[in-house]
């Protein structure tokens, strides 16, 4: 979860105004608590469903300062960017695959090793750079015309390098 879920947004969604969420959550011992317990408390407790158990334990850890935007909770950093593909599944895979395989390097960053998998509704594209980080690209059919594209870039080191590499990922893929 990169963007922070806005007040308004968590109130339209659970019927409950951040402010009680967050004195609630303190009442709960949350500050003590890991992100597992957390949320745990939130399914438990309050019977929040479980993804938005995950996004107000985000948004609390964020609150408190445990967890910077673009953080996950062991401290690792990522960024993600999603973009409609006009062009079958396969296709965009193909166009990205063309893409990376033209290189030995993201960014300035060597690729150690990629794969592709595939499974009857995605496509994928996995590649380990030679700075730890990694990088997980899904493609599906939203029609038979246009791809769901997604890109996921996992341990990184900062949330300054997140955005250099947020960046750097949507000039790349701006051409398509």
């Amino acid at each position: 979860m990169s963007e922070l879920i806005s007040d308004k947004t968590i109130e339209k969604a659970t019927g409950i105004a951040w402010p009680v969420w967050l004195e609630r959550l303190e009442k709960a011992g949350a500050r003590e608590l890991s992100h597992k317990e957390i949320a745990a408390v939130l399914v438990s407790q309050f019977e929040v469903g479980g993804w938005w158990a995950q996004s107000l334990t985000v948004r609390y850890e964020r609150d408190i300062g445990r967890r910077q935007v673009n953080q996950n909770n062991r401290g690792e950093f990522s960024t993600s960017l999603t973009k409609t593909i006009p062009m079958s599944m396969d296709d965009a895979f193909y166009w990205w695959l063309s893409v990376a395989q033209a290189r030995s390097e993201f960014n300035g960053v060597g690729i150690v090793s990629s794969s592709t998998t595939e499974t009857e509704k995605w496509r994928y594209y996995r590649a380990a750079l030679l700075d730890g980080s990694r990088v997980v690209i899904g493609v599906y059919a939203k029609t038979p015309t246009k791809a769901g594209f997604g890109l996921q870039h996992e341990k990184l080191v900062s949330a300054d390098h997140a955005d250099t590499w947020r960046s750097y990922w949507k000039n790349l893929l701006a051409d398509q």
